[in-house]
Formats: C-alpha cells, structure tokens, sequence
C-alpha cells in the first residue's frame, strides 16, 4: 500500500510538470523536387520530440508555464543522400496576464542553415561539443534564444544564463565546416548576434523588453491607459539607445521590431490615447525602424 502511494505521488507530479517547450515543427521540401517525402516526414517528427522531451534547464516548468514556439524548415537544396540546405524561422510567443492574449517574443529567418541528416537517426546535443552534423547545434542555440528573451520578459535580464548557453555554442560552433556561425560573418551571424545580446551596450534593449511586458502588455486588462503609457515609456528609452549605438547595424533592435512591429502599431491605433507623446514616439520609431513605417502610420 505504501508503495502504492509514492507511485500514486509521482505519477502526479510528472502530470504537474513538463518539459519547458511546446514546440511545433514542420519541414517543408516543396522546393525539393523527386525527393522521397519519409525522410522529411521522420525528421520532423523526430525534431518535434527531441525539442519537446529533452531537458533544457535546471528548473521545472508547469504545464501551462511551457513556452510556445514554432520551428520551420524550408528545404532549399538537397546535395547527396543526407546534406541540405535550407531556411530556418523561429517564432516563440508569451501569454499575457488575465488576457487569452499571446504577445510575439521571438520571429527569426536563419537563411544560412545547412545540415546532415539520416532518416531515423538519433538526434544528440552536447551544449559543450559541437556535433559536426550541426542539425541539433542550431536548433539548441535557438532554443536557448527562446528561453533567454522569454525569461528577459519576466525578470529584469533574467535570460542571461540562457544567451550565455547560446553564446557557448555558437563559440563551439564556429571553426566548424558550416557557415552561419562565425562572428568574422557580421553581426547577423549566431556568434555576432548572441555577442551582441550580451553586450553591455545593449543593455537598455534588453531592459526594454521587461518593462515593455512586464509593465505594459501584463497590466493591459487591469488599466488600458497606464499599459499604454508603460509601454510607450520604455519604447522612448530607444532614444537614448539610438545616441549611443549604430541602430542601422543593430541585429537584436530588428529582431525586437520583427517581433513587435504589428503589436505596436495595433496597440496605438486606437482605443483610450495614452498621455505619453505619441508624435515623439511615432518619430523614433521611424528613424530608428524606417524599414517598418507602415506599422508606424498605425500609430495616432
């Protein structure tokens, strides 16, 4: 009977927790012509599994504490019987407090993603070694980029640890024979990107993204006014980021408009007007966004 109960227990608890991501994946080879589809099929089914069941961190996460993300692969090429080459999008998203609301976090095109891959393989990551089929090596970076900026959206550069995991891989990465890592490659690279969320020169972005959540979207059922009034405070503070960096060459600045442009252009269009200054704030964003001026017009 005593048995019974600490079964009964843990049965319990491993319905009360889970793993941290609930990921959807799909493979698209539509590109790829006269290729058999089962290989594609097995590798998404088998990255959807290794995503959703390996162990990404120390902590445990409720069921409803899983952060959604989507993995898209667009095959572009296939060379040989197991080399392609393709485009890789990753989105994540977080709940909104007292909202059946989702807010974007993360919407990343990695166009420079080629790999090795044998139908029904295991899939092994090692954060401290690089693979050499460099399949697993991008998807954890990213999914490290996804814990990171979930948990910047919660606690003040609460994903430090998260970017510092990405950062290493990258650095594990780098000498390999794959493109795409090396920080020689610019600031779009994994390495250049991840060096440039650590640096401390971006420090109010990183900021920027806690009390644009935290302060704004969370408190956006209980007071619309002060929600849009946070929000646009801390999307102010880019003025003073805008003096001291090259927001042209910025990579994590237009991942955060990737991600936010729709949001923040439908939150200021209409509804209660915050008492912030909406000119100066449509104005900075123009100048330090140009490329998202149809979002902006939104803005009123």
């Amino acid at each position: 009977m005593r048995n019974f109960f600490i079964i009964t227990a843990l049965i319990l608890c491993a319905q009360n927790f889970a793993q941290e991501l609930m990921a959807e994946v799909r493979v698209d080879y539509t590109q790829v012509q006269g290729s058999s589809t089962t290989a594609y099929q097995a590798l998404e089914k088998s990255l959807k599994d290794f995503i959703n069941t390996t162990k990404w961190t120390d902590k445990n996460y409720k069921i409803q504490e899983r952060i959604e993300c989507n993995f898209t692969i667009i095959i572009r090429e296939k060379i040989g019987s197991n080399q392609y080459q393709a485009n890789l999008l990753v989105q994540s998203r977080r709940p909104v407090f007292n909202t059946n609301y989702y807010s974007p976090v993360l919407n990343i095109n990695d166009s420079d993603f080629s790999f090795e891959y044998t139908e029904f393989e295991q899939l092994i990551f090692n954060p401290r070694r690089f693979s050499d089929k460099n399949l697993t090596d991008v998807i954890g970076y990213y999914i490290y980029l996804i814990l990171g900026y979930d948990a910047d959206t919660f606690a003040r550069e609460g994903g430090t640890t998260y970017f510092q995991t990405a950062q290493n891989i990258a650095g594990n990465s780098e000498s390999s024979r794959y493109s795409g890592w090396s920080s020689m490659s610019g600031p779009r690279s994994r390495s250049g990107l991840v060096n440039d969320i650590l640096n401390p020169k971006n420090k109010v972005l990183r900021q920027l993204y806690y009390t644009y959540h935290r302060t704004g979207m969370d408190m956006m059922a209980k007071s619309e006014l002060n929600a849009k009034n946070a929000m646009g405070n801390a999307l102010l503070t880019l003025e003073n980021f805008q003096k001291s960096n090259n927001y042209a060459q910025n990579y994590p600045l237009d991942i955060f408009f990737q991600a936010k442009k729709s949001e923040i252009g439908q939150v200021y269009s209409g509804g209660i007007k915050p008492s912030i200054q909406i000119t100066k704030l449509k104005d900075l964003l123009n100048t330090i966004s140009p490329g998202n001026k149809s979002n902006w017009s939104q803005i009123q």
